[in-house]
């Protein structure tokens, strides 16, 4: 009689699958991270208001390692990598650049002080697509490249090395990062706040004029929507730290060569990392997805292996 109910051992099989992917899977995605500098950073993890947290909020990550993690639907946040990083085996300590405060690996809600590079999402949002940017609002520290996998939506980020041409009065952290002009001076004009709080009182300063020309697409002041925030489909995501580098000394000859500023502005340079990054970005990409095949796989095949001992137990018999 139950098994008449429920038919063969590959249906139920079916109806358990759709189940799982409709309580886990459905409407999350994977956001990759991918480290091509040639030193270890520490990305961190903070989760916007009223979204929960994700498995982490910081960690490890040595040169040329990646790691990926789940976020559901309709999560907001942002990333960011901690560099000079001084950790114990405890995991207490502090970041020379992006630190949390927090004393130890894990952020624990709290989120970069500046001057750091940010890459931050809103999933599902207006219209059922997801906004990202990279901004560069409070400072820069490591150059930074976001990447959808869908080859229709646009790459963002910051793909030089502002610390190398930062004013002497925005350098921070021993060389190792650039204030924005807010955080170095603290004037209404430069943070966009008081009488200068609206878009048509706030311009772009000399000082993110010079972040917007090195890195066209990055929000370089408060009001630099337009040309920085991007949309997509909900898709997965590959944030990489510093993505002209290459630090495998396996894969020079993959090594994307240093672009000048007009192929900043190309879209082509970009699609071209895409490409010649196989042990990078695109290809952490490409390994995110097949592990949720390969689960599927395997608790289908389980799930069709013990239903089909069971048919002779009396309970499945129609008998």
């Amino acid at each position: 009689m139950v098994s008449q109910l429920l038919g063969s051992p590959a249906s139920l099989a079916f109806l358990i699958l759709s189940f799982f992917q409709g309580s886990v899977g459905v409407g999350g995605i994977t956001f990759t991270f991918t480290n091509r500098c040639t030193d270890t950073v520490w990305p961190g993890v903070l989760s916007g208001a009223g979204t929960p947290p994700l498995e982490t909020t910081g960690f490890a990550l040595a040169p040329g390692e990646s790691r990926s993690l789940y976020a559901p639907v309709k999560w907001s946040g942002r990333f960011w990598a901690r560099s000079g990083c001084d950790f114990d085996s405890s995991g207490k300590g502090s970041c020379i650049t992006g630190d949390c405060g927090s004393g130890q690996v894990e952020c624990r809600g709290a989120g970069a002080s500046p001057p750091a590079t940010l890459a931050e999402f809103t999933l599902n949002g207006d219209n059922g697509k997801d906004f990202y940017d990279v901004s560069l609002v409070d400072g820069y520290n490591l150059p930074m490249l976001v990447q959808a996998a869908v080859a229709d939506c646009p790459d963002t980020g910051c793909l030089v090395d502002l610390n190398e041409r930062c004013p002497s009065e925005l350098r921070a952290g021993d060389g190792r990062a650039c204030r924005s002009a807010c955080e170095a001076f603290g004037r209404p004009e430069y943070c966009c706040n008081g009488a200068y709080g609206n878009p048509d009182a706030c311009h772009p300063s000399p000082y993110s004029q010079l972040f917007k020309s090195a890195c066209p697409k990055s929000y370089s002041y408060a009001y630099d929507d337009a040309t920085s925030t991007f949309t997509c489909n909900h898709t997965d995501y590959t944030i990489t730290f510093c993505p002209r580098s290459t630090p495998s000394e396996n894969s020079t000859k993959n090594r994307s060569r240093r672009p000048s500023h007009e192929q900043l502005e190309d879209a082509v340079w970009l699609a071209s990392l895409r490409a010649s990054s196989g042990a990078g970005a695109g290809a952490a990409t490409a390994a995110s997805w097949p592990a949720s095949i390969v689960f599927q796989a395997a608790l289908a095949i389980s799930v069709v292996t013990m239903l089909a001992s069971l048919q002779d137990h009396p309970v499945f018999s129609s008998k």
